[in-house]
């Protein structure tokens, strides 16, 4: 009983094996997380159009509940760049930024995911999260990141610009350019050179002047916090609130408030789409992150288990003031490399965070939104992987399609129909290159049992007997089409008496499938032609025996493709020799 319910319930497996090198470990690792993460969720708040405490209040309870029903040992669960870009994209649809209906919309979409991830992992449907393929998530990702870095520049001039588009947010930028307030521009500017050069520089400067590996690699990870208390303390001591410089206020200095998500159905029906868009893109990082992870210890984390996780967490964030979340990229690396040996480091990340909301809000009213904007940028610019256009191109045009498409639509028409139309383009070049499978005509190679691509090999064929390899399953999509090439092989072949149809790589046969094949055999009865099959597979030929195709057939069923030929070019007698093609 205990096993079954740990299967749930993760802590109850790990708990049980808690010690005390484990518990040093974890706390460790918390607090360099909880530095790191501090910033950052004051951060990603103001990108999905929050205000900033609702960055630490969902960076609390959905920590906790991930770490009760999440798998992974290093995944660290809250607001990532990409999902509050999504969320911001969201509400705006739905309510006008900074009021109350934003933030109770805001809740509501965190329920929906929630809940929709729950429901993915109690019926265990972690599989179609498949369809996002790698060149759409990576073309996705980037866009994102670019569409992020550009609609934070209006906080690093301190001007006036919105939208939601490539297009949109150049033409505000253009627009009040010339409105660009000079210390706001300063500020941004220096703290996005010291993020860049800290994520690179810092840790060698450190060790120049004497700190250790593990001191130093903490320094280097506390950049962003260095950067926040710089810029506070400069707007404080200059005064620079009173000239223009755009600050975060007043954040009430509390724990997470008990929340109730708006549940109103007209709500509902605007936000299902977009939180189940949130829950697929959150769910597959998330994922990558943990499982590349788990690799590196030899550990292995339940996909379908990760989405129960998941969606409690993003549960938590509903009822505690947040919005939606996922396990980052950034700070689960960081957990990671920290030494987190069990879920309890994000429980102990998650006290730390509580102790801020609690004690060091009051410390950030002079904190400049500009250097929330340029830790975003920092952020979300180690996203941007342009040369994945590149390397699909030199791989495979379909996927450069995909991922080009992606981009494009994403940048122009913005995130949602970009995720939306990667996923349908994947599914329609999917469904085009195996609408037109590879089909070999094979012979065998001299002195062997084996049989190969005759353009490709020297090998040994029959006039009276062709063999086809079809290198896909066979279902509604390809079967006109392989009846099409069978039947435009043997037309105008006089000497042919047999066709072989190779199924080594036939995995599935579909019922459309099914009446191409007996199609195909009556087509070729009439022309005096047999039909046999060679090396099918045991799945398919169950099915082929619940159907009365194999009664019909007008050949035979041979085990190996090696059998079938010395089998029929015995019985096409002499006048078939055999031939010899070259390759080509």
């Amino acid at each position: 009983m205990m096993s079954k319910l740990a299967r749930y319930i993760p802590i109850l497996d790990w708990g049980r094996r808690y010690d005390r090198a484990s518990l040093g470990d974890d706390v460790m690792a918390a607090v360099i997380v909880t530095i790191m993460l501090i910033p950052q969720s004051l951060a990603y708040a103001l990108l999905a159009g929050m205000p900033p405490e609702a960055g630490l209040y969902a960076s609390i309870a959905p920590i906790l509940l991930y770490a009760i029903f999440g798998t992974s040992r290093a995944l660290a669960v809250g607001p990532v760049a990409v999902v509050s870009l999504m969320t911001a994209a969201a509400l705006g649809q739905v309510a006008e930024q900074g009021s109350v209906g934003y933030a109770a919309a805001a809740l509501t979409l965190a329920a929906l995911s929630g809940a929709i991830l729950l429901v993915m992992g109690l019926f265990r449907l972690g599989f179609l999260a498949n369809f996002l393929s790698h060149p759409v998530i990576a073309g996705f990702i980037t866009a994102s990141g670019i569409l992020i870095a550009i609609s934070q520049l209006r906080h690093i001039l301190g001007i006036e610009a919105g939208g939601a588009t490539l297009i949109e947010l150049g033409e505000g930028l253009v627009a009040n350019v010339g409105n660009t307030h000079l210390a706001t521009l300063i500020i941004g500017a220096s703290v996005t050179a010291f993020l860049f050069w800290a994520r690179r520089g810092l840790k060698p400067a450190l060790r120049r002047i004497g700190f250790g590996p593990r001191l130093s690699d903490m320094g280097a990870k506390a950049g962003p916090v260095v950067a926040v208390i710089a810029s506070t303390l400069a707007v404080w001591a200059l005064g620079l609130d009173a000239r223009g410089v755009a600050i975060v206020g007043t954040v009430p200095a509390s724990l997470p408030p008990l929340t109730m998500p708006d549940l109103a159905p007209d709500i509902i029906a605007q936000l299902f789409l977009p939180a189940l868009l949130i829950s697929v893109i959150g769910f597959v990082e998330s994922i990558s992150v943990a499982q590349t992870l788990a690799a590196k210890k030899r550990e292995r984390v339940a996909p379908n288990q990760e989405l129960i996780g998941l969606g409690a967490a993003n549960l938590g964030a509903a009822v505690t003031g947040g919005f939606p979340v996922t396990g980052g990229f950034s700070r689960s690396v960081v957990n990671f490399d920290a030494g987190a040996r069990t879920p309890a480091a994000g429980a102990f990340t998650a006290l730390g965070l509580a102790f801020a909301a609690l004690a060091l809000t009051p410390l950030i009213y002079f904190l400049p939104k500009a250097t929330l904007a340029a830790t975003i940028i920092v952020a979300v610019l180690a996203l941007v992987d342009l040369g994945v256009l590149r390397r699909a191109w030199g791989y495979s045009r379909q996927d450069f399609a995909a991922v080009a498409a992606t981009i494009a639509i994403t940048l122009l028409f913005g995130v949602e129909l970009g995720v939306s139309s990667g996923v349908a383009i994947s599914v329609l070049l999917y469904l085009y290159k195996t609408s037109r499978p590879h089909i070999a005509e094979v012979g065998r190679i001299k002195g062997t049992e084996h049989f190969r691509n005759i353009h490709r090999h020297a090998v040994e064929t029959d006039p009276a007997v062709v063999t086809l390899r079809v290198d896909e399953s066979l279902y509604f999509a390809n079967a006109r089409f392989l009846e099409d090439h069978i039947l435009t092989r043997v037309t105008e072949d006089k000497a042919l008496r047999h066709v072989i149809l190779q199924c080594s790589a036939i995995n599935e046969i579909d019922l459309s499938a099914l009446e191409s094949l007996e199609a195909i055999n009556l087509r070729l009865k009439e022309m005096g032609l047999a039909l046999h099959l060679s090396e099918v597979k045991g799945p398919v030929m169950d099915r082929l025996k619940r159907s009365h195709f194999l009664d019909a057939l007008t050949g035979r069923v041979f085990l190996s493709q090696h059998e079938a030929v010395a089998a029929l070019s015995n019985e096409a007698g002499p006048s078939s020799a055999a031939n010899t093609k070259k390759e080509s």
